[in-house]
């Protein structure tokens, strides 16, 4: 299986590149923001996503392993395949914008997305929550904000009482503080 390419881009297709890595020429499907920013006979490297059927083999090329990611989760899902994991990664310009709605069950959002239905929304939402792990179910953006959560479960906190107890207090505060406001919260 091919993980990683480094070569130049030759040629831009539809959503697709070609990229030649040592007299090879490998063609990779990439998100649309990526094929934006490709330039032409200029160097790439591309995490690379192998997908086999029975009567192809496809590439699909992604700048970071977040991205590449959770394209892999997308297409675990039934009634996802590449091409549509693809669309979905193209349409929230990474995996940010798709985390962040799965968490808050957004069916509009993925319903915008072509090819993708109302169902084919909610059985994505439904299948890959779970997966995103309990730090990411609490919604939160900054190292800090994983070290508030983390401090609270060694406290023996459940997520919903984390989500409870932090609830309004600022960024801004050192950790002691925001743990000091968090255990009075609870009390």
């Amino acid at each position: 299986m091919i993980g990683y390419l480094k070569g130049t881009t030759i040629a831009k297709e539809d959503n697709n590149l070609l990229i030649l890595v040592q007299g090879v020429g490998y063609q990779v499907n990439v998100p649309n923001f990526v094929w934006q920013a490709c330039q032409l006979n200029q160097p790439q490297e591309l995490l690379i996503y192998t997908h086999v059927k029975e009567d192809e083999i496809s590439l699909y090329g992604f700048l970071n392993p977040t991205d590449k990611q959770m394209f892999t989760s997308l297409i675990t899902v039934s009634g996802i395949g590449p091409k549509i994991a693809l669309a979905i990664i193209s349409h929230a310009h990474g995996a940010n914008k798709i985390i962040r709605a799965i968490q808050e069950a957004d069916v509009d959002y993925f319903t915008t997305v072509k090819g993708l239905g109302k169902k084919g929304a909610q059985r994505l939402i439904v299948d890959l929550k779970p997966k995103l792990g309990s730090l990411k179910e609490l919604e939160f953006e900054t190292e800090q904000d994983l070290d508030l959560v983390e401090a609270l479960k060694g406290l023996g906190f459940s997520s919903p009482e984390i989500k409870k107890a932090i609830k309004g207090i600022k960024e801004d505060l050192p950790l002691e503080e925001k743990i000091r406001l968090a255990l009075k919260q609870q009390s």
